[in-house]
């Protein structure tokens, strides 16, 4: 716990909020992994996070798998937007973990139904460090807008999804921010 860093009562309410919106979405996403921990205890530059782990090994990712990842992550978001009606840069993470994973969808794992499966820009490594350096883009501007396009739509989908499911289960996001805040 990051004891030197000072949460308002309102913004810890804001968090609470944020992080019950993560677990009630994940809890009603078929494909989502269980929801192991939550917590708004400040560590790090975090304050606070949603751990989802699965349950077995898996060597092979679904899409609809992914679509529930990414709505999970903007639940956080969609929480904010419900109870407050005001967005803060608490999902800033969230808002990187969905647009990384929805690029990686539509030009890793050929998951686009516009632009088919085909990957999109070559990666450039050095193996022995294990990283990634660069990227090598192998397509025009007019596929660039259509990745563009893709990933918003994908993050778009899972958004209103997340904001479903928690305009439906608003009783009960209210009863677990008041729990997690409780917890403190």
């Amino acid at each position: 716990e990051k004891k030197s860093r000072l949460i308002s009562a309102e913004e810890k309410k804001i968090i609470a909020y944020h992080e019950a919106g993560h677990p009630l979405a994940l809890r009603h996403l078929a494909k989502a992994d269980p929801v192991t921990k939550v917590s708004i205890v400040s560590r790090g530059m975090a304050l606070g996070y949603t751990m989802n782990l699965p349950e077995d090994d898996r060597y092979l990712q679904a899409k609809g798998k992914f679509e529930d990842e990414i709505a999970g992550a903007l639940a956080g978001r969609a929480a904010e937007d419900l109870v407050f009606g005001d967005a803060t840069t608490g999902a800033s993470s969230d808002l990187e973990k969905a647009t990384k994973l929805a690029r990686a969808m539509v030009t890793q794992y050929g998951m686009s139904p516009v632009l088919g499966p085909r990957t999109f820009g070559q990666k450039e490594e050095l193996i022995f460090l294990g990283r990634e350096i660069s990227e090598q883009k192998d397509y025009g501007d007019k596929v660039a807008d259509i990745i563009d396009d893709e990933m918003n739509k994908l993050i778009q989908d899972a958004h209103e999804t997340a904001k479903k499911i928690l305009t439906e289960n608003k009783s009960k996001l209210k009863l677990l921010a008041i729990w997690i805040l409780d917890l403190i």
